[in-house]
C-alpha cells in the first residue's frame, strides 16, 4: 500500500510543478473530474441520434430476464431515464454476473446479458433503472461537451468494481490489489496541496495560477442545503450537470484556457446496463498483485464502458475518439491508467511508467495535435441543465454503503478507530446516551471550527497531525453507520464534509466545501 501511495504522489507532485512541458504539446494544465456510478449506455448512448458516429444506442439492445434460458422474455433499453433511487448493485460480485450472466467468467467476448437479472434479483422495479438512459435534452451540459469538443466511446473502467479502486487507478495505474472500497487505510502517509474548491479553484483560475495537475472532487452526501452533485444513486444527475458546467464556465474564462486540458469521466458504471462487451483479453496486470479472498481477482480484465469527455481549445469540434486502434501494443484500450500515461507523455516525464497497466493504456495526446493554434469558438457559457429529481434532496435517506464507507474511511485516515472497532462499538445501544453526552462538548467545538476547516482544508490531517478532527463516533452516538441519515450527517450535525475532505486531500487539490 506504501508503493500505491507513493506512484500517487509521483504523478500528483511531478505533474504539479511549473515547467514541465517539452514544448511539443499546448497543454500546460491538466484538469480531472471523476464522476460517479453511470455507464456510457446511460448517460451517452442516446447521443447517437446526434452523431451516428458515437458507438451508442437506438433501442434495438436488450437483455434476457434469465441469462440461464434462451427462451426468457426480453428488456430493451430505452430513453426513459428519470431520477434513479434506489441504487443499482456494482459489487465486484454483481458486475460479475451483469457482465456473464453467471459466476462463469470464461467468455469471449464478454456477453453483457446479466444486467436485468442481477437487477431483478434487488428489486423488480430496478430493471426499469438499469435498462434506460437518458435523452440528450436531459444532459443538455453533456450534449453541448459532446458537440465541442471530444467524446470517447471506447472508455472503460480499469477494474470491474466500485469506485475506490478504480479511482485508484485513475492516478495510480494500479489499486495495490485492491477489488472493493477499502475502509482500513491507517498506515498511508501522504503529501498534499489541498484547496477549497469554493475558495481557491476559481481564484487561481482567475488568475492563471492553476496547477499543472488538478483534480477536483464533488459533494458526495445529499442535502437540501448542499445536493450532492457527483451523479451517484440516488443522486440528482441535474447537480451533477451544474458542477459540470460550472467547472468548465470557469476555465473558459481562465488566461490559462488556452494551455487547459479538462478530462471528464466516471469511476464505474454503477451497475446501469451497456452494450460494449468489457475487455476481458490482453489486460495486463499492473503489479502482478492478486485480489485478495473469496475472489482471487487478477486484474486481467476491465470494468464496463464509462462516459468520458474531454474538453480543450486544441479538440476539433465534434470529435469522437473509439479505440487506441493497436497503439501502444494490439490489445490496449482507453481506461483510467490512460490517465497517467498520457500526462507522462504531455509532460515528457523521463520517470518510467508506474505499472505495466499504464503501459500498455492508450494515450489521448493526439487529439490535442492536429491543430496548430487552439479555437476561438468555444462556447463562453454552457446550456443550464434540466432539472430531473422532484423536490428536494431527502435528508432523511439512510446513508448509502458507499458514504458509510466513506465515514469509515475517514476515521480511519485520521488514526482514529478502526471500522471493525467502529462497528463492534456502535453496536453498544446501551452506550448511546452517555455517548451522546461525552461527545457533546466536543461536536459543538468541532462545529465551530468547521469555517476554518472549509477555508483551507490543506492544514488538517497532514502537516498538524496532533490536531483534532471529527471522528465518526462524535456523530454516531453509538449506533450503526447503516441507520444513520443524511440529515443527521449534513444538515444537524454540519460536519460530514470534513470527514470527506479528510480521505480526498489525500489525493485532490479541489474539493467542494
Amino acid at each position: 500500500m506504501m508503493k500505491l501511495l507513493w506512484l500517487l504522489f509521483w504523478v500528483v507532485v511531478l505533474t504539479g510543478v511549473g515547467g514541465l512541458g517539452n514544448g511539443a504539446d499546448p497543454i500546460s494544465t491538466v484538469v480531472v473530474v471523476v464522476m460517479e456510478n453511470r455507464s456510457f449506455d446511460h448517460m451517452l448512448g442516446w447521443m447517437k441520434g446526434r452523431n451516428p458516429e458515437i458507438n451508442g444506442v437506438d433501442g434495438s439492445e436488450w437483455n434476457p430476464v434469465s441469462a440461464s434460458d434462451p427462451d426468457a422474455a426480453r428488456v430493451y433499453f430505452a430513453d426513459g431515464a428519470q431520477f434513479v433511487d434506489p441504487d443499482p448493485g456494482h459489487s465486484f460480485q454483481a458486475i460479475r454476473e451483469q457482465v456473464f450472466g453467471s459466476n462463469d467468467t470464461s467468455a469471449a467476448p464478454a456477453p453483457m446479458n446479466g444486467f436485468v437479472q442481477q437487477a431483478r434479483s434487488m428489486s423488480e422495479n430496478m430493471t426499469a433503472a438499469v435498462m434506460n438512459g437518458f435523452r440528450p435534452d436531459l444532459l443538455p451540459v453533456y450534449a453541448a461537451l459532446v458537440q465541442e469538443f471530444a467524446v470517447f466511446d471506447r472508455w472503460f473502467a480499469s477494474v470491474p468494481s466500485s469506485t475506490q479502486p478504480n479511482r485508484l487507478f485513475v492516478h495510480s495505474a494500479t489499486s495495490h490489489g485492491a477489488t472493493s472500497n477499502d475502509a482500513s487505510l491507517r498506515k498511508l502517509k501522504y503529501i498534499t496541496k489541498f484547496y477549497s474548491y469554493a475558495g481557491k479553484f476559481k481564484e487561481h483560475a482567475s488568475k492563471g495560477a492553476l496547477p499543472n495537475y488538478a483534480v477536483i472532487e464533488q459533494h458526495y452526501l445529499d442535502s437540501k442545503a448542499h445536493p450532492a452533485n457527483d451523479d451517484h444513486p440516488s443522486h440528482d444527475v441535474y447537480q451533477g450537470q451544474l458542477f459540470i458546467k460550472e467547472i468548465y464556465e470557469t476555465l473558459r474564462a481562465s488566461p490559462q484556457w488556452n494551455q487547459t486540458l479538462l478530462i471528464i469521466t466516471y469511476d464505474e458504471h454503477g451497475g446501469f446496463f451497456d452494450h460494449v462487451p468489457t475487455p476481458v483479453q490482453g489486460v495486463p496486470s499492473p503489479d502482478d498483485i492478486v485480489g485478495p479472498d473469496p475472489f482471487f481477482f487478477t486484474f486481467d480484465r476491465l470494468g464496463v464502458r464509462v462516459p468520458t469527455i474531454m474538453v480543450s481549445p486544441w479538440i476539433e469540434k465534434g470529435t469522437v475518439v473509439h479505440g487506441p486502434n493497436g497503439v501502444p501494443t494490439a490489445t490496449s484500450e482507453y481506461e483510467h491508467s490512460s490517465i497517467p500515461a498520457t500526462v507522462k507523455n504531455l509532460f515528457n516525464l523521463s520517470s518510467p511508467y508506474l505499472t505495466k497497466r499504464d503501459a500498455w493504456a492508450g494515450t489521448f495526446e493526439g487529439i490535442l495535435q492536429t491543430r496548430t493554434e487552439p479555437r476561438t469558438d468555444c462556447p463562453v457559457e454552457l446550456p443550464m441543465p434540466v432539472k430531473i429529481r422532484d423536490g428536494e434532496a431527502n435528508e432523511e435517506a439512510k446513508l448509502s454503503e458507499f458514504q458509510q464507507e466513506l465515514m469509515q474511511l475517514a476515521s480511519v485516515l485520521n488514526r482514529r478507530s478502526p471500522p471493525h472497532e467502529l462497528a463492534r462499538k456502535n453496536s453498544e445501544a446501551d452506550e448511546c446516551p452517555r455517548r451522546h453526552r461525552l461527545h457533546a462538548g466536543r461536536r459543538q467545538a468541532l462545529l465551530r471550527s468547521r469555517s476554518v476547516c472549509e477555508a483551507y482544508g490543506g492544514r488538517r490531517g497532514a502537516d498538524r497531525e496532533d490536531e483534532a478532527v471529527p471522528h465518526l463516533s462524535d456523530f454516531a452516538f453509538g449506533r450503526s453507520c447503516s441507520s444513520l441519515t443524511s440529515k443527521e450527517f449534513v444538515v444537524k450535525d454540519a460536519c460530514l464534509e470534513i470527514f470527506v475532505r479528510e480521505i480526498y486531500k489525500k489525493q485532490a487539490l479541489y474539493s467542494l466545501g
